[in-house]
């Protein structure tokens, strides 16, 4: 089974101002992706906006995203919903177009007790060959996935390969990395927040996909490649620049936009138009997003 590693960009979705896919868009922010030196590309995330789009919307997108890569890198499509059938739909639709994986968050709106979540990942696991990667986000689902749930789900299901765990917490990584890895050794470890790369590289962990990679890539797999060669120096002076870019996130709720406003801040020819219910972000979050890449060295002049 693939191992996954590295920095894989969650990658914003790109839209015309009529919601419709913006392939063009698409394919320049996969090209300059790629250029940079990423490791994959993670489509219908979070910020890819899966949560917004009807099934026909996440399949079309999931179709172009494969198309765009055109296996250049792994692609990682997201398959997540509170529909378990929806859920077992996607995954094996981005298993016939080409994917390389599938990205599952665990069930949102109800909190689902263990032999439900344990049914939900067995059903997505079992409808495909595909490498399944477990998407942890407890601030969006409500329900955190422990560590010792996801040491539970892996020895149920061997193509359980990897999590992304989106929680602000080293304790957690950490926890998640000894726990896990103890009984699947080779199991991958992303962290979702952009300022625990280093730290979750240093526990062991795989690498990260965080937002920021989006915009400016070059920080994320700096550390990366700097921590394989064991130059921690390098790898301190870009972190110190990375851990000032999630401030963005606070700026407004959600902060898709702002993330689409930073690709065009680096030369990317998107628009930041968001599905409904995201508005285009605030004159007053453009002009501090743009304040902070200024400061980091990271605006396109």
């Amino acid at each position: 089974m693939k191992k996954f590693r590295g920095i894989i960009p969650p990658v914003s979705s790109t839209f015309d101002n009529d919601g419709n896919i913006d392939k063009t868009a698409m394919k320049a922010v996969a090209d300059f992706l790629i250029e940079k030196g990423v490791d994959g590309l993670f489509y219908l995330g979070t910020g890819g906006e899966f949560s917004q789009m009807n099934t026909s919307q996440r399949m079309a997108l999931a179709e172009a995203a494969v198309a765009t890569a055109d296996k250049r890198v792994p692609v990682l499509i997201g398959v997540g919903s509170p529909s378990t059938d929806e859920a077992v739909k996607l995954a094996q639709h981005a298993e016939v177009c080409g994917a390389d994986g599938i990205v599952a968050i665990n069930p949102y709106y109800w909190k689902v007790a263990p032999r439900n979540l344990d049914d939900y990942y067995h059903r997505i696991a079992q409808s495909v060959k595909l490498p399944v990667i477990i998407y942890n986000f407890p601030d969006l689902t409500g329900q955190d996935l422990t560590p010792e749930t996801v040491k539970r789900l892996v020895l149920q299901n061997d193509n359980i390969v990897g999590i992304k765990d989106t929680i602000d917490s080293v304790g957690h990584l950490r926890a998640m990395i000894n726990t896990v890895k103890a009984v699947r050794p080779d199991f991958s470890v992303f962290c979702g927040y952009d300022d625990h790369l280093l730290n979750t590289l240093l526990l062991g962990g795989d690498g990260s996909i965080t937002a920021s990679a989006n915009f400016a890539p070059e920080l994320s797999i700096g550390i990366y490649r700097a921590w394989q060669e064991n130059d921690l120096a390098t790898a301190a002076t870009l972190n110190k620049k990375l851990l000032q870019l999630p401030s963005i996130y606070a700026l407004e709720t959600p902060f898709v936009s702002l993330i689409k406003y930073a690709m065009q801040c680096v030369g990317l020819p998107v628009n930041t138009y968001c599905l409904p219910p995201i508005l285009e972000a605030s004159a007053e979050g453009k002009e501090k997003v743009k304040a902070i890449l200024a400061s980091q060295g990271i605006l396109k002049q």
